[in-house]
């Protein structure tokens, strides 16, 4: 693993972590404070499933995967083109999975707090490493179709040869 990406997984991991326990201090859960008016509300969840609630109290299951998901990561980023981009992508991936994974393992649940309401729908409440998974599944979709994922070189920069 570079030590940018490193880097990056460990800033997210420390900021999720931190962010997380400053929610644990400050609110108990279920309580909600208004950031922005029918917008942004700090809401304290325990989820103990995944996204959209989905695997409710499935935390074994969860961590498993969490872990499959890193081990997969490690395998596959080498496979790709070096570059600041993928280099954001695998260390937002990383990071964001340690931190869920450890609230999982540590807690029995994951500590979501950040809550839109987007055009009257309450949208899932969510944390910091949930965040930087999204943004690092999106960076590494838009490597996969620029052609980057094969050993390091752009499929598109590949000579063809005619038979």
């Amino acid at each position: 693993m570079t030590k940018k990406i490193l880097l990056i997984a460990t800033l997210v991991f420390t900021l999720d972590q931190i962010s997380k326990a400053v929610i644990n201090i400050t609110m108990s859960v279920g309580t909600s404070i208004c950031v922005i008016p029918d917008f942004f509300y700090l809401t304290y969840y325990q989820n103990s499933g995944a996204a959209w609630g989905i695997l409710k109290s499935k935390q074994l299951f969860l961590s498993i995967i969490s872990i499959i998901m890193l081990i997969i990561i490690y395998h596959y980023m080498y496979s790709f083109k070096r570059n600041k981009r993928n280099t954001l992508a695998f260390g937002l991936l990383i990071g964001g999975i340690l931190g869920n994974l450890l609230d999982r393992l540590i807690f029995g649940y994951v500590k979501d707090f950040l809550h839109f309401y987007i055009f009257d729908y309450s949208f899932p409440i969510f944390n910091i490493s949930d965040i930087a998974i999204v943004i690092g599944i999106f960076l590494i979709i838009i490597a996969v179709l620029k052609g980057e994922e094969v050993n390091g070189r752009n499929k598109s920069n590949k000579r063809r040869t005619s038979g």
